[in-house]
């Protein structure tokens, strides 16, 4: 099964003439745990969860900024009590990855501030900066530039150097070896810029609360502008966030 997966995939790439449609991209959906009206906060899925992402001491909440989607809860839940919805692509508040059971499924990511907007202009340069990640994001990341996904078509562009940077995309918890180099890179990023916190391990330090790591997320550190959740998140969620965020939803403001 694998190999004939890792065949087509290979074969795909070879044979492919031009990116995926954006439309493609659109209905392509990462998925989070939401309790349905048959949860009575039992807790069993807040015993099994890795990521500590809920909660049901004062009704069941879960965390999309931890959760990993791992559906550890939906297999520990006897009463088929957890369904799977579409996660939001991204916030603008670290408040609003909070989901409640009662409480409204969907998120409005919403648009940055339109002097930021303006200023940074019709195309987006992003600086990837990992603070101490598993590498999972880098690699989604490195696949916005392949054919497959050309993210570039949309004005969207990785460089190598914050200098010439309008957008900082930070993965992984920040590590104590790491929080220098962040503050360095911050500095040297040319105003306005966007700071963004890709993945639950940039949002809330993830799996690695309890290592070697400064705060709960690299919002302690930096000024987030945008959360994009997911561990890791998909190439299709980041180009949707990056589009919506920058209201660049067909290539152009």
């Amino acid at each position: 099964m694998a190999k004939s997966v890792s065949n087509m995939m290979f074969r795909n790439l070879l044979t492919r003439s031009k990116a995926e449609d954006i439309n493609v991209i659109n209905g392509r959906r990462q998925k989070i745990p939401f309790a349905t009206d048959g949860c009575d906060r039992c807790g069993s899925c807040s015993k099994v969860c890795p990521a500590d992402a809920i909660t049901t001491d004062d009704g069941w909440t879960m965390d999309a900024g931890k959760c990993i989607s791992c559906m550890e809860c939906v297999d520990a839940c006897k009463k088929n009590a957890i369904e799977m919805i579409d996660g939001p692509d991204y916030v603008l508040k670290r408040e609003d990855l909070i989901f409640k059971h009662g409480g409204p499924k969907e998120r409005t990511g919403g648009k940055l501030d339109a002097e930021k907007l303006k200023a940074i202009g019709r195309s987006i340069h992003i600086r990837e900066v990992d603070t101490g990640s598993c590498n999972s994001c880098e690699v989604e990341v490195n696949s916005l530039s392949n054919q497959y996904y050309d993210v570039e078509r949309f004005g969207i562009k990785i460089v190598a150097s914050p200098r010439h940077a309008d957008v900082l995309l930070i993965t992984g918890p920040l590590t104590e070896n790491m929080y220098l180099a962040l503050t360095k890179v911050v500095a040297a990023t040319p105003n306005p810029k966007v700071i963004i916190a890709m993945g639950s391990c940039a949002i809330s330090g993830g799996m690695f609360t309890n290592g070697n790591v400064i705060g709960k997320g690299i919002g302690d550190t930096v000024n987030v502008d945008i959360f994009i959740p997911g561990c890791p998140p998909s190439p299709d969620r980041l180009i949707r966030a990056l589009l919506g965020a920058f209201n660049l939803s067909s290539g152009q403001r």
